[in-house]
């Protein structure tokens, strides 16, 4: 067979199978198989030396012919088919924006984020302010204004975190009462939530990262029977007027005297467990009269105006409402825990 014949054979077949072809993928192994480097096409050329010489220009220029003209076939069906599979690619990838989601799940607020909202709730009611102040906060404010100067030893009960001699990661939000003091003249009535800090060791009912609301009132003639009344406001908004309750006496530097208030466990109940250290109670409440010291050093005159305080556990309040045996869930991010409080 001559090699136009071959030629004529080659791009007939050719023609036919770029006719079939449904994809990129069939189109390049026929282009290797009839233009690649051991195609078809190129075997004819490396056998030009086999022809006479006077006959060699006459089928090379065939043969370049054939494959000008078999390259320009592939490239148009190329065109074609990589538009074609754009176009499915487009439809399979395409959203149907009307076409029902399922229900995306939602996120809970957190335990210790009701029972704040709950209590900013409460003492707004009762005429309070809520201020809100610096977790990294000054030695003067966090310590010394609340009657604790360095080297007294109630700061080593603070485990306190510092940052350097001055500056401290608050172990409560009293600073905020001292702030108050200084800038406000009486009456006073504020409350102070926020997030604290102490070198507690991890358990049941400890965190070194925990949140508390402080309570301070500033006025004439206050009394701790306005203490007590106050904070029989704040237990039986929170748990009803059947709830239990307890006040011992303490010691505070910043107030005098003190008080500190129990609830009963919320895990036994009263009966005694391991949260409660078998004594039936969680300590939740520290309380007291404002100290007069602390008034004098805010520039308050403490002849004149009186005053109480408190500091609530916004961890402990939670585990009572919500009947969390463990502080450590509070802290897990457990999905499947903060669902149940919905």
């Amino acid at each position: 067979m001559s090699v136009t014949d071959t030629l004529g054979e080659i791009k007939q077949r050719a023609g036919e199978e770029l006719a079939r072809v449904d994809g990129t993928a069939a189109l390049d192994a026929l282009r290797v198989r009839v233009l690649g480097k051991k195609g078809e096409l190129t075997a004819l050329l490396k056998g030009l030396g086999s022809l006479p010489a006077q006959e060699r220009p006459a089928v090379g220029a065939q043969i370049n012919e054939a494959r000008a003209w078999l390259t320009a076939r592939m490239d148009e069906a190329l065109a074609r088919l990589q538009a074609k599979e754009r176009e499915a690619a487009l439809i399979a990838e395409a959203i149907d924006v009307t076409e029902p989601r399922p229900v995306p799940k939602t996120g809970a607020s957190h335990p210790v984020t009701l029972v704040m909202n709950d209590l900013i709730e409460c003492f707004t009611g009762m005429g309070f302010e809520v201020l809100q102040g610096p977790e990294v906060e000054l030695d003067h404010y966090n310590f010394e204004l609340m009657n604790i100067p360095k080297n007294h030893p109630a700061r080593d009960a603070q485990d306190t975190f510092y940052i350097n001699d001055n500056v401290v990661l608050r172990t409560h939000t009293s600073p905020m009462q001292a702030r108050a003091m200084l800038t406000r003249k009486p009456p006073i009535r504020i409350v102070c939530p926020g997030r604290c800090y102490r070198a507690d060791e991890v358990d049941a009912t400890h965190s070194p990262v925990f949140h508390q609301m402080e309570g301070l009132v500033v006025d004439e003639h206050v009394t701790m029977a306005d203490l007590r009344g106050t904070l029989t406001a704040f237990a039986r908004h929170m748990y009803g007027p059947d709830v239990e309750t307890r006040f011992r006496p303490s010691f505070f530097p910043f107030t005098e005297p003190s008080a500190e208030v129990d609830l009963t466990c919320p895990s036994c109940h009263g009966k005694g467990c391991r949260v409660c250290k078998d004594t039936g109670w969680v300590e939740i409440l520290g309380s007291g009269m404002v100290n007069p010291k602390v008034l004098e050093m805010c520039g308050i005159d403490s002849h004149k105006y009186s005053g109480f305080a408190f500091g609530v556990g916004l961890e402990r309040l939670a585990m009572r409402r919500y009947g969390i045996r463990d502080m450590r869930l509070l802290y897990e991010g457990d999905a499947r825990l903060f669902g149940q409080l919905r």
